[in-house]
This record gives C-alpha cells, structure tokens and sequence, in this order.
C-alpha cells in the first residue's frame, strides 16, 4: 500500500513546490490538494464535522495550478486534487487543465472529485444542490470523451457540445483515473459505472472495510474488474495497525493529512510518518 500526504495549499502554509520536493525525498508517494472556489460568508451551511469552518478552507490556493507546481518540482512523485469540485467547474476547461497537468508531469496526475457539501458555494457557480450528482455524471462522462476522442461529442441533460477538438491529451491513458469521494452506497454505485477509484474519508475508519466489501460485491454484479478500481483513504489517522489492516484487505494508498502550517510543523511530521512507509 503506497503512503501519500495532502495538505490545504494556503499563502501562509508551506510552499506547495517545497512540501513536494520534501516529501519525494522521503519517498511519499503522492501529494493531494483540496478545492474551494471561495467560502460564502453567509455560512448557511454548516461545516460537516460541527463547530467553526478552519480557516484554510477560505484561503486554498487553486489546485490546479498548486499541483503543477508540485510536478514541475520532482520527477517521481504523483500529484492528486483531493477533491476536485467539479459540480462548480466548466468540463470542457477542466478537462484540458487535468490533461495539460498529467502530459506535463508526464503521467503523475490522479483526479480526485467530489460533489461538494457547501450548498451557497456551489448555487454561485450555477449548480443546483438537487441536481448535483446528476450533473456530476455528465461532467465526467463528456470528459472521458473529451480525453479519448479525436472528435469528442457529448449531448446530455447538463453537458451539451457537438463535435470539438481539444487538446493536449492526457500523458495516460486511457485518462488519468478518476477518483470518486463519499462512502455512501450511492458513491459506490457511481464509482462502479462511471469512475476508476474510491476515496473515502479516513476519519471514518470503520466504515472502510464494510465499504470495500460492498464495492467488489457491486463491481462483481456489473462485470467490472477490481484490479480498475484504486482505493486511496483520505485523510486517515498515522496509525501502524490500522494502516496494516487496510494493506492487507486491498486498499491502495492511504493519504496522511498534514496541517496548513509552516515547514517547522510539517517537515517533523513527515519525519515521524515516513517511519510507515513499507
């Protein structure tokens, strides 16, 4: 099981292209950034885990943009969005920064999604809460499309072009994989008909194993091999024996969270966890 690390890439943390040298040093496999556009200040919506929203989720650097940073810095060292919103991104732009980032990095790039939890950023960008999943679906369809197509073509109830040519195209192919956040038995299902890998949040550690049982039993019903379906745990606890369990029952990397601080915070704490690296 390969060990990765995400961290909110803020102004005040340590540089992302610093944090990523750092971290291919010590032989991390991958390094993860999160997505928000921008947080409404009207806080309707409650902050999933309860109390105060952290600061970090207004000051997120764009990640895009972070992890090429990340890229251009080292030379083995994959580079992942965790999560991407892409509920709140244009397809067609976003198809050509994934694929202008993974052909850079020469095939690094791992494409983390999610639907979003925070109801007013998401109505900013014109996406209605309701529809959020159904709109998400297209999205990743017509960028399939888009990154395995000469001639891509997409007519759906929220994605509409007709025959285009956009380029680059990814680095991998078919495309690089798409990772699917949630853990719920709708995530599930999602991830077996239209995605390439689960992510789910590592703070609910024990909803992992019942979850990866449920995914293969789904995978086996639709005809779809495991071995194309990753599982990445994001945010999980540094814990020895837990990592252990999950290594053994198939999951693919786990992904330490590492705070939105200085290198004097975060260089020791990548001291202490490279000891569980394999």
């Amino acid at each position: 099981m390969h060990i990765g690390v995400c961290m909110f890439a803020t102004e005040y943390a340590i540089r992302i292209d610093e944090l990523a040298r750092e971290a291919e040093k010590r032989g991390f496999e991958s390094l993860w950034v999160p997505e928000h556009t921008h947080i409404p200040a009207s806080r309707r919506t409650p902050f999933p885990s309860g109390g105060a929203l952290p600061k970090e989720y207004s000051h997120t650097l764009d990640p895009f943009v972070s992890l090429m940073a990340a890229a251009a810095a080292t030379t083995r060292l994959k580079v992942g969005t965790g999560i991407c919103l892409l509920i709140e991104r244009d397809p067609i732009v976003t198809a050509k920064e994934v694929a202008s980032v993974d052909f850079l990095s020469n095939g690094r790039f791992l494409f983390g999604i999610g639907a979003g939890w925070n109801a007013e950023e998401m109505e900013n960008h014109g996406t209605v809460p309701k529809t959020r999943f159904r709109l998400l679906r297209e999205r990743v369809l017509a960028m399939k499309e888009i990154w395995t197509k000469d001639e891509a073509e997409f007519h759906g109830e929220f994605v509409n072009f007709d025959k285009m040519w956009a380029h680059p195209k990814p680095a991998q192919k078919p495309h690089p994989p798409v990772l699917l956040g949630g853990e719920s038995g709708y995530t599930l299902q999602r991830i077996v008909d239209f995605c390439d890998g689960w992510f789910p949040r590592g703070r609910n550690a024990a909803a992992i194993l019942p979850g990866l049982a449920d995914l293969k039993a789904r995978a086996a019903r639709a005809g779809r091999d495991m071995k194309t379906i990753s599982v990445s745990v994001f945010g999980a606890a540094p814990d020895a024996a837990t990592l252990e369990q999950w290594a053994a029952a198939g999951v693919t990397r786990t992904i330490l969270r590492l705070p939105s601080e200085g290198r004097d915070t975060v260089l020791p704490l990548l001291d202490q966890w490279v000891k569980l690296i394999r």
